[in-house]
């Protein structure tokens, strides 16, 4: 991004816009779909937002940065642990949502049904 990068609304939202898998833009730069920050009344920044199978591949990343290993290598628990918060984020409203969490995982589209399934009965969920 091209302007002030120092100014403390930049620095505050930053680490937001970083786990969105978002980017940073001069508010001159922005697109009919981007966001512009404004802070006392002047613009500051834009924020370009990814789409959402972009963030998907990023939250499986951080997931895995988070564990400190590939989530293919995680162990069962683990795997399930990692369906429910994507599920609690919306992971599988996204197209091939479910296939792209499976091969991330290292484990088949079944199987992640099957987590999702032994979640829901647990909640009572139908």
């Amino acid at each position: 991004m091209t302007g002030p990068l120092d100014h403390p609304f930049v620095t505050a939202v930053q680490p937001l816009v970083d786990a969105m898998g978002g980017e940073l833009l001069a508010p001159h730069e922005a697109l009919p779909d981007d966001v512009v920050l404004a802070w006392e009344g002047a613009d500051i920044l834009a924020v370009r937002l990814p789409q959402l199978s972009e963030s998907l591949d990023h939250i499986l990343a951080a997931l895995g940065r988070q564990h400190g290993m590939p989530l293919a290598d995680l162990d069962r628990r683990t795997k399930q642990s990692v369906v429910r918060i994507l599920e609690a984020r919306g992971a599988f409203s996204v197209r091939h949502g479910v296939e792209t969490v499976a091969s991330a995982l290292g484990v088949s589209r079944f199987t992640v049904y099957n987590y999702l399934n032994r979640e829901n009965a647990t909640k009572g969920v139908r």
